[in-house]
């Protein structure tokens, strides 16, 4: 039998994008409704880094960081490639200080600048080379949580690590035994859990208790006008009745085979996000008149699967970012050619893997490899495995480039010609090629003993034994969904609002299109967005 309920907002998905939205039509007295697909809390918000890239923040105040509207929308501009609608760029920058601010005021959050962290494109026109524009949210206890303490999704390597003790951040991805003890006795929590704790906790004391294992299966449409939402919980079908609006905060479709053979520009064999992230909101939304935009774009990643390392019962996909960037390192495609800077950031990096070769008709750089030198792996360790312990067996070594090229199926003569050409670039401290180590963001994620200089990134490789780790073309998530206005209210295909329906985070179309500012550049837009689609839906604009 159907039971049936109504609120005021209902609210699906509990990532960033949810969390934000819900809270916000909550502190207007709206009735709200919460639902999450997953047995867990969180979304991909809570296994990300937590670090929402914010320009104007009122952090620039103290630190006497100078920043401008008009640099943060060229800046934006620069790397849209003229996709971008202004009009979301404005409606970001534009409030972005003020959902900062107002996200300290009513949550436990309190961030803090990243000291020097660049924009990933910090040459660009507006962009900051010293930082400025990435927040971190630090640590948050899950103990006061209490029953809820154990509903979030987590990250099992870095749970308890801030932004800054990651790899992402410029660590190296380990503590120290007595603070990691510390951490776990109180049950300190970084990076995506420290940003979705607070909001919890704040959802909580507002009255809200988000309902999880509740998967949206269909939008309530009565004329023109979304009124609610079919849900599936507990094997039981329920109706709940929106008075004033739905938001969709589902998260994209990088989980769907099906959609990113339809959509995305070009192959994607290794999402790092949450498997529940299966494309639910935007179906929902194609079926109630959604215009779409940016469809064939996701934030993209180079990422390596570790054999038997599993998460939420799949196969886990790592983001891979500091091994490539490191001095002794370089990326390499089937004929032992280099392809791309690989010290460049991880969403643009991304790109390279969807080269097209017009004569094999394939995909020219994938497979690709990741591969190391022996001074690499001792001083720095590799893929989970600290610096001066045993790389991991499943790495593939050989005392020689040749016979490292033969065993993994590299072209042997051109990983030869290549590691050589390489080891000239290193000497006259020029990447001839690709340019790696120009831009003050290549020389953030790589040795920080020589942070900002370009031996961080460039060092010969010579040392035996040499190493392969094989490379797929990743992806946080999809960046394509239904278009939305500058308040998080649905367009149809006419580009008019759908009455009643929200969207904000990675199910909808991406504020800023393909432009990635800097550490955060997802997560900015998701909260600023979420704010408003969940103030929107409780005025029932």
């Amino acid at each position: 039998m159907e039971s049936s309920i109504e609120k005021d907002v209902v609210v699906l998905g509990s990532g960033a994008a949810g969390l934000t939205a819900a809270l916000a039509a909550a502190r207007v007295g709206a009735d709200v409704g919460l639902y999450e697909k997953s047995d867990l809390l969180g979304g991909s918000s809570a296994i990300s880094g937590g670090v929402p890239w914010i320009p104007l923040n009122h952090l620039q105040d103290e630190a006497g960081i100078t920043d401008s509207r008009e640099d943060a929308l060229a800046y934006l501009a620069s790397l849209s490639l003229g996709r971008m609608d202004p009009t979301l760029a404005e409606a970001f920058v534009d409030n972005g200080r003020a959902t900062i601010q107002w996200l300290e005021e009513v949550t436990d959050l309190r961030f803090t600048l990243i000291p020097d962290y660049p924009d990933y494109h910090p040459e660009n026109p507006g962009g900051k080379p010293h930082g400025g524009r990435s927040l971190d949210p630090g640590l948050f206890s899950y103990a006061g949580l209490g029953p809820w303490q154990d509903a979030v999704a987590r990250s099992r390597r870095s749970a308890h690590l801030r932004i800054t003790d990651t790899t992402l951040g410029g660590g190296t991805g380990f503590l120290d035994e007595a603070e990691m003890q510390r951490r776990m006795d109180a049950d300190l929590r970084g990076c995506g859990n420290a940003l979705v704790g607070p909001l919890i906790k704040a959802l909580l004391d507002a009255g809200v208790e988000p309902v999880r294992g509740a998967e949206a299966t269909d939008l309530l449409l009565d004329d023109d006008r979304v009124s609610g939402v079919r849900l599936r919980v507990d094997g039981s079908d329920t109706v709940v009745r929106a008075r004033r609006g739905v938001v969709l905060a589902t998260g994209g479709f990088e989980w769907n085979t099906r959609l990113v053979s339809d959509f995305l520009r070009g192959p994607m064999t290794a999402p790092t996000s949450v498997p529940t992230n299966t494309g639910d909101g935007l179906l929902m939304a194609m079926r109630a008149g959604a215009g779409l935009a940016n469809m064939g774009q996701a934030w993209w990643v180079p990422a390596v699967k570790i054999p038997g390392d599993e998460a939420f019962g799949r196969p886990r996909s790592h983001l891979v970012n500091r091994e490539r960037t490191l001095p002794g390192s370089i990326l390499v495609n089937r004929a032992g050619r280099r392809f791309t800077n690989e010290a460049a950031n991880y969403n643009a990096l991304g790109g390279a893997f969807h080269q097209m070769d017009p004569v094999s008709f394939g995909y020219a750089n994938v497979p690709a490899w990741l591969v190391f030198d022996g001074r690499h792996a001792e001083r720095y360790g590799s893929f989970g495995t600290p610096a001066g312990e045993p790389i991991a067996p499943w790495i593939t070594r050989s005392d020689s480039v040749r016979g490292l090229a033969t065993m993994v199926g590299i072209d042997p003569d051109g990983l030869e010609e290549t590691v050589a050409r390489w080891n000239g670039f290193v000497d006259v401290g020029q990447d001839g090629d690709f340019h790696r180590g120009d831009s003050a963001y290549d020389r953030w994620s790589g040795d920080g003993t020589h942070r900002f200089t370009k031996a961080s990134t460039l060092g010969r490789l010579d040392r035996a034994p040499f190493h392969a780790v094989p490379i797929e073309p990743g992806t946080l998530g999809t960046s394509g969904g239904p278009r939305t206005d500058p308040r998080g209210r649905v367009l149809d295909t006419r580009l008019d609002p759908i009455p009643g329906l929200y969207a904000a985070g990675n199910v909808a179309a991406a504020p800023t299109a393909m432009a990635y500012g800097g550490a955060g550049g997802t997560l900015g837009p998701i909260l600023v967005f979420g704010r408003l689609a969940g103030s929107a839906a409780a005025a029932g604009d």
